[in-house]
């Protein structure tokens, strides 16, 4: 087990949606915290809002092994929240989700081989992995026919992370989280986080499109319990070698989620448009993560309803509060 007082952990991608809300939970916990990111400039006011509370930034490319080696070095935990997301833009734009996706982590596992072999590493996966499902809630070990390059690139990080165990004692865990919302996504993210895109266009009283009727059922995940899953995975040796789903477990169509979120914010009106071809293509269908196996195994559940996190996520776009 991990305790994070004191613990020297490398967050990659550490300013993003999730990353942001992870590294700033981690400083609450008194771990010693780096964030390597892309870019400095582009998220200079969060640089100053992690460095106030002591975390170390620093500015690099996960796939240049001059970037990534020195900050590898030490550390006890290592988590990847670096990475291009989304369906349909892995498709419109396969070269850099297979860049970014797959040379990026192959980066990262031979930085921990050669530098740094007793880490844990925890990741990200996706709910694009088990493609379109037979039934709902969805196991672990339910993957079926993926149907866009993000879930193959995906599953192949899974074999890689396997291999690296194999062969070379890799400790791991990757987290299958679904759809997750809540504060710290900028309004101009739209391959991913519908819930974040619907309530930023109601609260400016901009229409929501939705594709088709909008009875597709998801399962949705605030960002507090998302970070709270990928601390029991990074602190718990149980973990090791495995991957998690981590959701919320009730399933509720996106045409319901659009009025929840006009009614939170006040503001906004839905308009139905016929799907685009790619999307209709890719679409997976209702999704609902069975998530028994971190229940039983960890002892993770979710802890924030939809209806409170949407009201808390609003309040927070409204005034810029903190998470």
């Amino acid at each position: 087990m991990i305790a994070f007082t004191d613990a020297r952990v490398l967050v990659i991608g550490g300013l993003g949606f999730i990353g942001r809300a992870l590294t700033n939970r981690l400083l609450a916990l008194g771990a010693r915290v780096t964030v390597l990111t892309p870019s400095r400039e582009r998220h200079a006011a969060l640089i100053g809002e992690v460095a106030a509370k002591g975390a170390v930034v620093v500015e690099g490319d996960l796939r240049e092994p001059a970037h990534l080696t020195p900050v590898i070095v030490g550390q006890h935990v290592v988590f990847n929240l670096a990475g291009q997301s989304g369906a349909v833009r892995s498709m419109e734009d396969p070269w850099t989700d297979l860049d970014v996706n797959l040379k990026g982590t192959l980066a990262v596992l031979e930085a921990l081989r050669e530098r740094n072999p007793g880490a844990k590493y925890v990741c990200v996966g996706s709910r694009l992995e088990y493609g379109k499902p037979a039934s709902v809630p969805v196991a672990e070990d339910a993957l079926g026919e993926p149907l866009c390059l993000h879930a193959i690139h995906k599953r192949t990080i899974h074999a890689y992370l396997r291999l690296y165990q194999r062969l070379f004692g890799l400790r791991f865990a990757i987290a299958r989280v679904t759809n997750p919302y809540g504060p710290g996504q900028p309004p101009g993210r739209t391959a991913y986080g519908v819930i974040n895109r619907m309530i930023h266009l109601a609260i400016a009283g901009q229409p929501i499109t939705i594709y088709g009727d909008g009875g597709q059922l998801r399962d949705y995940l605030h960002v507090a319990d998302v970070v709270s899953a990928l601390l029991t995975l990074a602190g718990s040796d149980a973990a090791d070698g495995k991957a998690y789903n981590v959701g919320s477990e009730t399933g509720i169509s996106l045409l319901d989620v659009a009025t929840q979120v006009i009614a939170a914010a006040g503001g906004g009106r839905i308009v139905h448009v016929e799907w685009p071809a790619l999307a209709a293509q890719i679409e997976t269908g209702d999704f609902i993560a069975d998530t028994q196996r971190i229940r039983h195994e960890l002892g993770w559940a979710s802890t924030i309803p939809l209806g409170e996190g949407l009201i808390r996520t609003v309040a927070h776009y409204r005034t810029g509060a903190g998470l």
